[in-house]
C-alpha cells in the first residue's frame, strides 16, 4: 500500500501597500518584487495569499487615506495576516515648483500609518528606491533624506526598516534598466534585484524561518 505524503503549508496573507515600484510598473512579467518574494516564499513551504496594493503616483498622503480600509478587507482577524509598506518616492517629486508632499507632511504621514498597523497586523518598512536621473542632485538629497527619516520614525516605533536606496542605486541592472525603459522603473532584471535584497534581509528572513 503506498500512502500519498500530505505537506502542510502554513497560510500567510500579505499586504503589500505602496507605490508603483510596489506595484512592479515596467515588469513584463508583471511579477515586481513583492511577486517574486512570495513565489519564493511560498517554494519555502508557505501558503501565501498575496495582495499587491501598490498605486501609481500615489505620495504617503494618499496611502495614509486608503491602506486601512484595503488591508482589513483583505486580513480577517483569524488569518495569519502582515503588511508590508514601501512608500515615499512621489512625496519628493516636484509640481508646480514645490515638492507634491511637504518633508514634514511626509513624516507625520509615516507615523501615523505605522503606529496605527502595527497595533493591528506584524508590519515591515521598506525605504523608497532610487530613480535613474541620477544627474538631478536635489532630488537624490531629498529621497536619501527622506529615507534616513523613515529609518528613524520605524527605529523609534520598533518596526523593521529596510534601507534600498544606496543598495539599488548601485545597482546597473536596476539603474541601467530603468533608463531604458521610462528613466524611473526598471524591466524584470531590476525588480530580481529589488527582490534578492529584500530576501537577505533579517526582518524578511524571520518572518518565514
Amino acid at each position: 500500500m503506498f500512502f500519498k505524503r500530505v505537506i502542510m503549508l502554513q497560510e500567510v496573507r500579505i499586504c503589500f501597500v505602496g507605490d508603483s515600484f510596489v506595484n512592479g510598473t515596467g515588469d513584463q512579467e508583471c511579477l515586481g518584487w513583492t511577486g517574486r518574494v512570495c513565489a519564493n516564499a511560498n517554494k519555502r513551504g508557505y501558503d501565501i495569499t498575496y495582495y499587491n496594493l501598490g498605486i501609481r503616483r500615489d505620495t504617503s498622503s494618499d496611502i495614509a487615506n486608503r491602506w486601512l480600509q484595503e488591508v482589513s478587507l483583505r486580513l480577517p482577524k483569524e488569518y495569519d495576516g502582515r503588511v508590508v509598506f514601501s512608500f515615499g518616492l512621489n512625496d519628493t517629486t516636484l509640481e508646480n515648483g514645490k515638492t507634491r508632499a511637504d518633508l514634514a507632511d511626509s513624516l507625520k504621514n509615516a507615523r501615523e500609518i505605522l503606529n496605527k498597523a502595527q497595533k493591528l497586523y506584524p508590519i515591515l518598512m521598506i525605504g523608497p528606491a532610487p530613480y535613474a536621473e541620477q544627474e538631478d542632485s536635489q532630488r537624490r538629497k531629498r529621497n536619501i533624506d527622506l529615507s534616513k527619516q523613515f529609518a528613524l520614525i520605524c527605529n523609534e516605533l520598533n518596526i523593521p526598516y529596510l534601507e534600498v536606496f544606496p543598495i539599488l542605486e548601485k545597482s546597473s541592472i536596476w539603474i541601467d534598466e530603468a533608463r531604458a525603459n521610462d528613466g524611473a522603473h526598471p524591466r524584470a532584471g531590476g525588480y530580481a534585484e529589488f527582490a534578492k535584497i529584500v530576501e537577505n534581509w533579517d526582518a524578511w528572513l524571520n518572518w518565514f524561518p
